[in-house]
């Protein structure tokens, strides 16, 4: 048979690449590094777990926007995993539910096995963070619809939670107090401003040691220390603070009648928004478009406190930003944020 004068190789999809990559996950992402058997087949299956009364399926799935092209422009795909795991995980626990299944979605120019490795490990960390499974996933290479070395990456991930445990916003009555959990820097929201502000100031990213390693700082995963939280009943509901910022994430979790009264100068910024604030960016653009170094929100009785900050490492300790009260506005600010 002659050769064929048109392949798909030839439009620029290499097959034996991607089954290459298949086998590689399948290997290093099952427990005590025996073959993921899930890996390579049309669906995964999975179980649900047998010390549930009353399961309850909660699903989420996210990406982690323009962050990829801080990746791309270091060279540093190991942390970007991470990224994609937290913005899913960290919206399951929310709702009280606990992380058992994740699914990645890998779209990208030409495959390139060494970044593409290196993507995955930074899922599988995530992953074991988080006590899930990395079930499944799709690679897809599509020349034509990005430009060379261009890629994006998505995730979903499933979790169950137990009927009776679900937090719902019925629970959160007057006087409670919020309660903010520190974040590890940017997370995964905002870079399209950050990256205008570095094209407009003409920063080299890659010879600013400091924005080089702040940058790609990956989001914290907050699932170990809010599921214990919940197990322990010591609070009644939670946020996770992602784009939008305070305002936008907390009062999906606000009752009718109630309002979220919080004193922006008891948040304590991460140095990396002081930076941002420096870059002629107002306070009401920071608020909206950053997590300004609360990752995420507790809502809680007074005397629940002590017991929920001796849970947290000392530097992701919870402390109070706000209290509940009554008003037809979801969210209310006082003061200013000190930058």
């Amino acid at each position: 048979m002659k050769n064929s004068k048109f392949t798909y190789q030839k439009s620029g999809v290499n097959i034996s690449e991607a089954d290459k990559f298949v086998n590689f996950i399948s290997q290093n992402t099952g427990k005590k590094k025996k073959k993921n058997k899930n890996i390579g087949g049309f669906g995964s299956i999975s179980n649900i777990p047998k010390n549930f009364k009353e399961p309850k399926i909660v699903a989420s799935t996210d990406g982690v926007g323009t962050k990829v092209e801080i990746a791309n422009s270091l060279n540093k795909f190991n942390t970007i995993g991470i990224d994609l795991v937290a913005m899913c995980v960290n919206d399951l626990i929310v709702q009280g539910a606990r992380p058992l299944i994740f699914l990645d979605y890998i779209s990208i120019n030409k495959i390139n096995l060494k970044k593409l490795k290196s993507i995955l490990a930074g899922i599988n960390k995530g992953c074991n963070i988080s006590n899930c499974t990395l079930v499944g996933g799709e690679t897809a290479e599509m020349p034509g619809t990005y430009s060379k070395n261009k890629f994006d990456i998505a995730g979903f991930a499933v979790g169950v939670v137990d009927k009776k445990k679900i937090l719902k916003k019925n629970k959160i009555k007057k006087n409670d107090l919020i309660l903010a959990i520190p974040s590890s820097g940017i997370h995964s929201n905002g870079f399209s401003l950050i990256r205008y502000i570095l094209k407009k100031k003409r920063i080299n990213l890659k010879k600013n040691k400091y924005l080089k390693k702040e940058l790609i700082r990956p989001t914290k995963i907050y699932v170990k220390e809010v599921l214990k939280l919940i197990q322990q009943n010591l609070i009644k509901s939670c946020a996770n603070i992602t784009g939008g910022g305070l305002e936008d994430n907390l009062k999906r979790v606000m009752p009718e009648g109630l309002s979220a009264n919080i004193d922006l100068s008891k948040i304590k910024p991460n140095k990396i928004f002081s930076w941002i604030k420096t870059q002629n960016v107002s306070d009401d653009e920071m608020l909206k478009t950053f997590n300004c170094g609360v990752g995420f929100c507790l809502i809680a009785k007074s005397n629940n406190i002590f017991k929920i900050q001796k849970l947290f490492h000392r530097k992701f300790k919870p402390y109070v930003i706000g209290k509940i009260v009554k008003g037809k506005t979801k969210i209310k600010f006082d003061e200013k944020v000190q930058w």
